[in-house]
């Protein structure tokens, strides 16, 4: 069996490099979940608008979603599993360059069937995007270093989740709905010619020095090997983290799609007046995001082992979603914000520790799979969530059932978690 070895001895070295060019690499791995959010969340933003002009219900929306996340749940698996074969450099390109193609489709859409195709697309291309970045987190970083890099790219979604009720409001008032997929898609695609040329794995780049490189490679090296779907379902840890998925996807989802309308119903917001409520909630999700891959971080580097630090993050991020079941009842708009943004925050927090699990006990062989794996299943809790939370919105009108889940989901996966996997031991695939 062939070993990597821990240095490349053949990795260039020079002066002009950056000790820390791996943070580069998290630099754009965030702006790109800026720009996946923007394009997420645009119908959401645009639900009050969308529902009114086309005459959608409730169940109908929840449809597009649901067919959104069905095809997101296969391409993750897909993609998954491309990133492990091809890599994260071409392999993010070719997802990102399917999904800003899907987002500007949106444009030319004008009925459920239209909006459910192009829905369907943007999935496709955005089931690469995690599962990409989660693969370049473990090639440039050390495993006591990935929570925390995992926490700042993915603190892009909260960016993006701000940015988009910013700026749909201005454009579609301005030049109406369609030009708000139109502008900002053609803007994002200024991202894939940049990725394509300074992405490469550390051990290729020019501007890693051997200091960084031997920083990055400290890990024991991992077998060379390629490692089956079959293999890897057949061990504990991969439905450790895929169950996790399962059980706290569906929650962020739900916060994603349906915020907007909740603000709308239950507090008279509309297109012009949500965007501050928005913006605070996902500025406080960038706290958990970070704060999150900081804690275990932290916690890692004063001697406790990865599975309590780990375990202790994400304890600490399902107590703090608990008082989301209490925020239907919120008579101020303020106070119903302050209780979702700390739930949004905890579920980012618990998320980052979550997606290091691969990482953390499988060989980085097989870590896009794994992702790809738990993503999946992630995406079918969504499609679940989204029949959820049409049935009760349509037959009952509250939103309170709904946050009663959300509230209670990240204590059931940690659970399920500690449970399938007690100690978070190198999983074993041989």
């Amino acid at each position: 069996m062939t070993i990597e070895t821990t240095v490349d001895s053949a990795a260039p070295a020079t002066t002009k490099s950056s000790f820390r060019y791996r943070y580069v690499i998290v630099s754009l791995l965030f702006a790109a979940m800026v720009v996946n959010y923007v394009d997420r969340q645009m119908i959401g933003v645009l639900k009050p608008t969308l529902s009114k002009e086309l005459g959608w219900r409730e169940t109908d929306y929840a449809d597009i979603v649901f067919w959104f996340q069905a095809s997101y749940a296969v391409s993750y698996l897909f993609f998954g599993r491309v990133m492990d074969r091809i890599g994260a450099r071409f392999g993010f390109a070719i997802a990102y360059a399917i999904w800003q193609l899907a987002h500007i489709a949106h444009a030319g859409a004008s009925s459920i069937a239209s909006f459910t195709a192009a829905r369907m697309a943007l999935g496709v291309g955005e089931g690469g995007g995690f599962p990409a970045g989660i693969k370049a987190v473990t090639e440039w970083f050390p495993k006591k270093g990935r929570a925390l890099a995992t926490g700042l790219f993915n603190a892009g979604t909260n960016i993006g989740a701000i940015l988009t009720p910013l700026i749909v409001p201005f454009i579609t008032l301005t030049w109406g709905w369609p030009a708000c997929f139109v502008v900002t898609g053609v803007v994002a695609l200024l991202w894939l010619p940049v990725w394509l040329l300074v992405y490469r794995r550390p051990q290729e780049h020019p501007r890693v020095t051997r200091e960084e490189l031997a920083y990055i490679q400290q890990d024991p090296p991992d077998p060379v090997e390629k490692i089956g779907w079959l293999r890897l379902l057949r061990v504990k840890e991969t439905w450790a983290f895929a169950l996790g998925k399962f059980l706290i996807d569906p929650i962020w989802w739900m916060f994603l799609f349906w915020l907007p309308d909740f603000l709308n119903k239950r507090h008279g917001l509309n297109l012009k007046t949500f965007g501050p409520p928005l913006v605070v909630i996902y500025l406080m999700s960038d706290v958990g995001s970070i704060g999150g891959g900081w804690l275990s971080s932290q916690m890692m580097k004063r001697g406790l082992s990865t599975n309590r630090a780990r375990k202790t993050a994400m304890l600490i991020c399902a107590f703090c979603a608990v008082p989301v079941g209490f925020a239907a009842f919120a008579e101020n708009l303020w106070v119903a914000v302050g209780i979702i943004g700390l739930a949004t925050a905890a579920h980012q927090g618990f998320s980052a520790n979550l997606y290091t699990l691969p990482g953390d006990v499988f060989p980085r062989a097989a870590v896009g799979s794994v992702v790809g794996i738990g993503g999946m299943l992630g995406a079918f809790g969504g499609m679940a969530m989204a029949k959820y939370a049409g049935y009760v919105l349509e037959k009952i009108g509250t939103y309170t059932p709904i946050f009663v889940v959300a509230a209670s989901a990240y204590l059931i996966a940690l659970t399920v978690i500690h449970l399938i996997s007690p100690k978070l031991s190198a999983a074993k695939v041989d």
